[in-house]
């Protein structure tokens, strides 16, 4: 049973009732998340590396994606070249791997644009990284350099956030006040 799916510029991601994540579409970039297998898949196909883990959320973005464990742990994977996978870098992820710098953080949703990512957490608190341009990480400055770690939007301290939505050169939060 398919809980929630997500749609990426060549991709897709769907999320089964018990926390399986399954991908197709073309596999470049590592967008599908099968490791060292690049090739398109026409059909859905579970991603293993996350077996035995329960995801509860998931989210495509152009050429990456992100993840949320029911332990609040972010994973991300595809296309890192402005570091919107948030390890600090700018690599490509053929695997899944654990957002450290959101270690402790009890994150409960996530999403991912064209080049950058949001994750909310339980207590409202907005986190964003990747490319900065337009001023779409929230940071109060139109910076064109990416943030490769997931940094706090201090301008929504205060707000308990509960929605995010990451777009092509935007983004945008919900509170609870609406």
């Amino acid at each position: 049973r398919v809980v929630t799916v997500s749609a990426g510029a060549i991709h897709s991601t769907a999320l089964i009732a018990g926390g399986a994540v399954f991908t197709w579409g073309k596999g470049e970039h590592g967008c599908l998340g099968h490791g060292e297998d690049l090739s398109n898949q026409l059909l859905p196909k579970k991603i293993e590396a996350l077996a035995g883990r329960r995801v509860v959320a998931v989210s495509a973005g152009c050429l990456h994606n992100l993840a949320v464990a029911t332990d609040g742990s972010v994973w991300s994977w595809g296309g890192g070249g402005v570091g919107q996978l948030g390890h600090g870098d700018e690599q490509t992820q053929l695997l899944p791997k654990k957002v450290d710098a959101l270690a402790g953080r009890r994150v409960v949703t996530v999403s991912a644009g064209r080049e950058h990512s949001l994750a909310l957490a339980a207590d409202g608190a907005v986190w964003s990284w990747g490319g900065g341009g337009e001023g779409m990480l929230g940071h109060g400055d139109e910076q064109i350099q990416s943030q490769a770690l997931p940094m706090r939007i201090e301008a929504l301290a205060g707000q308990r956030v509960v929605a995010v939505s990451a777009s092509l050169l935007h983004s945008l939060a919900l509170t609870a006040n609406g």
